[in-house]
């Protein structure tokens, strides 16, 4: 890889997400978000695909610091193992296009080849009229199995 290229990363809806872990046992889906989040919003639930997302917080709650220490934590969660498809979703998609930019660089300095794809619309989409998330857009919404605690 030359100086100053970077990795393409690539957008998905989360149907599609869901269809590709699906049929790629492989592949990973790396939730971003928060701690808190995690704990209060709840999260995607893979079990029926037989795993569970990989939970590396890209910043921290309260004050949403960036994790500096985000790429090796994935590394490690992977346990060395690379995917060949690591997908990314956080909220509504801001935070997980971050991330995937992050470890499809990282993914290729190290001379992996993994498609990192952030997942358009996140877990809770888009603010309706209300103001609220959850409803309009995501993976919630497009009615995608997901487990609170």
């Amino acid at each position: 890889m030359s100086a100053g290229q970077n990795p393409v990363v690539g957008e998905a809806v989360p149907q599609d997400v869901w269809d590709s872990l699906s049929q790629d046992a492989n592949a990973v889906l790396v939730d971003v978000r928060s701690a808190a989040e995690w704990a209060f919003v709840g999260g995607p639930d893979l079990s029926d695909l037989g795993r569970a997302p990989l939970q590396v917080e890209w910043a921290t709650f309260p004050g949403m610091s960036h994790n500096a220490d985000f790429a090796n934590q994935v590394l490690d969660a992977l346990g060395g193992a690379a995917p060949s498809q690591a997908f990314f979703i956080c909220r509504s998609g801001a935070r997980s296009l971050s991330a995937a930019q992050t470890m499809a660089q990282t993914f290729a300095a190290r001379g992996e080849t993994v498609i990192c794809v952030n997942v358009k619309e996140g877990f809770e989409g888009d603010l309706d009229d209300a103001k609220h998330r959850g409803a309009l857009s995501g993976w919630k919404a497009r009615g995608l199995s997901w487990v609170q605690s």
